[in-house]
């Protein structure tokens, strides 16, 4: 039997229509998607220094992080090195605090799905602190293999005469 362009035509008109759950149903009206230009980049700009607030006030590890940071991006800047040195010392930092925030952004849509335990929770959590892991031994194995030898060396003529 061959299927004839009106008879495809005819079953798309029936279809049920999407419910709720269904991943191409519509997604609720959201009054700041529709805003360009600079009042998008204001309402981002509002909503990316809530999230730093709520990091910074609730989860203790970005705490750390930050002030690892805080130490670590001076030192960062006035070390001497060239330019892509100073951008990769600098850039392992940043990614550290940039996993760090989408870790405690995915264990928060977690919690907000249900706080009992299971498997997949799990996991999606045990990723995101893999992740985390993964940059912070970026960022030391950065600063290790730039750094390490400038301390080496000025520790050497510091202790020779």
């Amino acid at each position: 039997m061959r299927l004839h362009l009106s008879d495809s035509h005819d079953s798309a008109d029936t279809h049920e229509p999407l419910g709720p759950d269904d991943p191409l149903a519509p997604l609720p009206f959201n009054p700041y998607k529709g805003n360009r230009g600079v009042t998008r980049a204001w309402h981002a700009l509002k909503n990316s220094l809530n999230g730093f607030r709520v990091a910074i006030r609730e989860e203790s590890a970005f705490r750390q992080e930050l002030t690892l940071a805080a130490i670590l991006v001076p030192c960062g800047v006035f070390v001497p090195v060239d330019a892509v040195s100073h951008v990769l010392l600098l850039g392992s930092v940043m990614l550290v605090l940039i996993v760090e925030l989408l870790n405690s952004s995915v264990e928060a849509a977690i919690d907000r799905i249900s706080l009992e335990r299971h498997e997949l929770s799990k996991r999606a959590k045990d990723l995101g602190s893999a992740a985390v892991m993964v940059a912070l031994f970026f960022c030391v194995m950065t600063w290790v293999l730039i750094v390490g030898p400038l301390v080496v060396r000025w520790v050497g003529n510091w202790i020779r005469p």
